[in-house]
Order: C-alpha cells, then structure tokens, then sequence
C-alpha cells in the first residue's frame, strides 16, 4: 500500500473511532480542514480524502457556510464493516448484535440453500475446508473464531448470488464479536461443530431445504442467546 494511501487509512480510522465514541459531535463540533492538517500531520489532500471517505459512509455532511458536520448516528452507514467495527468496538452493544443477526435470518438461511441447488465443487469443498478448521481449533490446531467465520463467509460465496459474496467484509467483522458473545452466553469457548456440519452436510449432499433448515436453527439459537442477554441488560 503506498505511503499516502496508508496515511490517509490511518486518519479515517482515527477520526471514525472518534466521531463514533461521541469526541466528535452535537457537543463537539467537527474540526475545519486546516485544523485537522494540523492535528494530524497530514497535507490537505490526505485529508480531504479521508473526510471525502467518512462521508461515504454517512458519518458526515458538508453544508454551505456550515462547513463538514457529524451526521447524526441513525444517517451512519451499518452496512459499512468499518462503521458497524467502530460501533460494536465503542461498546458492544447486545441490542445492535440482535439486529444484526436478525438480518442474518433474513439471508443466510437462504444462501445456506442456495449453495446447496448450485454450489459448485470447490466452493462447497471450501464450507467443507472450514468445518475441518473448526474440528482442528477443538484440540488446538486452528483458531476458533476464525475458522467459524470462515464457515459462514463460505456459504455466502457457494450460493453464487453476488449480492450475497459482497457481505463476506460485514459478516467477517460483526461475527469477531458476535461469536465471542453467544459462546460467552453458552459458557463454551469453541461453536458447535456437529451443528455447523449438519448445515454443511445437506448442502454437500444438494438438500436444499434441510441446508436452510439446519442453518436456521443456528441462528435461532444465536438470537434466544442475544436476545436473553438483551433483557438482562434492561433489567439491570
């Protein structure tokens, strides 16, 4: 990665973490471009472009004679794996990690089926890769978090839908934190691997809707969990 493009990563994560922990905001306006320059060691160029970034991402808005405002958090962008990390990092919030695999319902189910109509060879041997991760990280010879991402993102690239493979980014960085979770909640350190391979076997096998079924009692489980810790949370 070149210099500046690296420099310009490094200020979008910079003022990303800190418009989403609140330092920037209704209480805290936003710097002018020559503050942050300063701030920040970095040209003008480079700074406008990571401005230019973050209001791609609905953190911000330019307004005439108003200069760059933080928008407010209902505008952001949670479809954005970095606005949804910085969110989840902020506070990990069960009420967010219960929308969020809400809609995970909405679609992996369907992918989980789909892979299983017209998955081709190497794409199910990959979902099939990743199960043998997961038996692996069970006596400590992969690591469990990512061999169970690996899992999901692999299903959504066996369904050959395109819209689906471009979640892979947004899965990977919501389940970092949502896996922890839900294992938390279980009290288990590791998913459960025979469940993650039932999904996996009726897709190799071409069943279709015992793939969608398997995969959505996963993420039924998945809710209860969240959704308990929820209500514990509003408890107190």
């Amino acid at each position: 990665m070149p210099r500046s493009a690296s420099l310009t990563r490094r200020i979008v994560e910079a003022l990303g973490e800190a418009i989403v922990t609140g330092h920037y905001g209704p209480e805290q306006a936003f710097p002018i471009e020559a503050e942050l320059c300063v701030q920040l060691r970095a040209s003008r160029s480079i700074v406008r472009e990571a401005v230019k970034m973050l209001t791609a991402k609905g953190l911000l808005s330019a307004r005439p004679k108003r200069g760059t405002m933080v928008e407010p958090e209902a505008n952001w962008n949670l479809l954005d794996p970095d606005v949804l990390r910085w969110l989840l990092e902020r506070k990990p919030s069960v009420e967010l990690l219960l929308e969020f695999t809400q809609v995970r319902l909405a679609f992996e189910p369907m992918a989980a089926m789909m892979a299983a109509q017209r998955g081709d060879a190497a794409a199910i041997a990959r979902i099939g890769e990743a199960i043998a991760r997961m038996r692996a990280a069970e006596s400590g010879l992969d690591d469990a978090l990512e061999s169970d991402i690996a899992f999901h993102v692999a299903i959504l690239e066996a369904s050959g839908n395109r819209f689906y493979s471009r979640l892979r980014d947004l899965i990977d960085t919501a389940l970092r934190i949502s896996i922890v979770v839900t294992n938390r909640s279980k009290g288990v350190d590791l998913a459960s691997v025979k469940d993650h391979a039932r999904v996996y076997e009726a897709i190799a096998a071409g069943d279709a809707k015992r793939a969608k079924s398997a995969m959505q009692g996963l993420l039924d489980e998945a809710a209860t969990l969240i959704e308990s810790l929820a209500a514990r949370s509003a408890t107190g």
